[in-house]
């Protein structure tokens, strides 16, 4: 259960914008600004309404959120899709594994440029979806800590947007090692922690109409090193593209908004704060690993 209150996610947000400015990144007027806002936030009778919410593996919250998740707005596919492409763009078409494949965003674009793909995902609803965008390839529901895939058998393996759903990448990134050939890719595309840090957990309503996040987890980047590397996987690429914060369009909103836009609609009410804590943080982590030749 997460105990989501409004309030503490302002003043969080207000004390990330301080931390910066304590080492010299915002002036003394801003620091004054953001202390006298906190004050108001503290006192501002409509910031009582906390919402418990549940933890939502990703069979329920994938079933929740397939038939709207490809609708424009998902920002993060502006982030990812271009990387994705510039790193599997100059690889030869071959035998090609789309890790928690979900809709089949990354098995088209794989498709499209010549490879056999096999997709895997844990969520019956997604892969229906998956199914019916890409019928050239062959969709597999799974696991990703068993794979339905033999040794050394893919020239390449993506993954997006699916390892901060684990508590552990050790499993998952030891069974892409598993099933990759000598000399194959690994591609992995997945929330920043900085971006988790600061609320990136997808909000779903459960079978019952109660709120939920999808499970997310914060995995630093050494994270990703520590599992990769004793597998012979060797880093080719790491991006770490940012998200650009918007400008806000008029004055900010008087209230908190509905629970299922949270936190963007929170921030939205201390405009000088989300910049200051969110300029310049990375959305995305994107990693290009290659296995080495046994």
């Amino acid at each position: 259960m997460i105990h989501e209150h409004p309030l503490a996610y302002l003043i969080g947000l207000e004390g990330l914008a301080l931390l910066r400015a304590h080492i010299g990144e915002y002036d003394r007027a801003f620091v004054e600004s953001r202390i006298a806002e906190v004050r108001a936030l503290l006192d501002d009778p409509a910031l009582t309404g906390a919402v418990d919410v549940d933890r939502v593996d990703t069979v329920e919250g994938y079933r929740a959120w397939a038939s709207t998740y490809d609708q424009p707005g998902n920002a993060a596919f502006d982030v990812d899709g271009p990387v994705i492409a510039e790193l599997v763009d100059p690889l030869p078409p071959g035998a090609a594994l789309d890790a928690a494949c979900g809709t089949g965003r990354y098995a088209r674009l794989l498709a499209d440029r010549g490879h056999q793909v096999i997709g895997v995902d844990s969520s019956p609803d997604m892969l229906a979806r998956a199914r019916a965008r890409v019928p050239a390839a062959r969709f597999e529901q799974a696991d990703l800590a068993a794979l339905p895939v033999p040794d050394d058998s893919v020239d390449l393996v993506t993954c997006g947007l699916a390892l901060t759903h684990l508590p552990d990448l050790a499993p998952a990134i030891a069974e892409f090692a598993r099933v990759l050939r000598p000399g194959g890719h690994l591609v992995i595309a997945d929330i920043h922690p900085e971006a988790v840090l600061r609320g990136s957990l997808p909000p779903v309503r459960t079978a019952t109409g109660r709120p939920g996040r999808l499970a997310t987890h914060r995995h630093l980047v050494g994270d990703y090193l520590r599992a990769a590397l004793p597998l012979g996987l060797i880093p080719l690429r790491c991006e770490e593209p940012v998200l650009p914060v918007a400008e806000p369009t008029g004055p900010p909103p008087t209230g908190t908004g509905p629970w299922e836009v949270w936190p963007w609609s929170l921030a939205a009410m201390v405009p000088d704060a989300k910049r200051g804590a969110n300029h310049g943080v990375p959305a995305m982590l994107i990693w290009q690993f290659r296995l080495t030749d046994h």
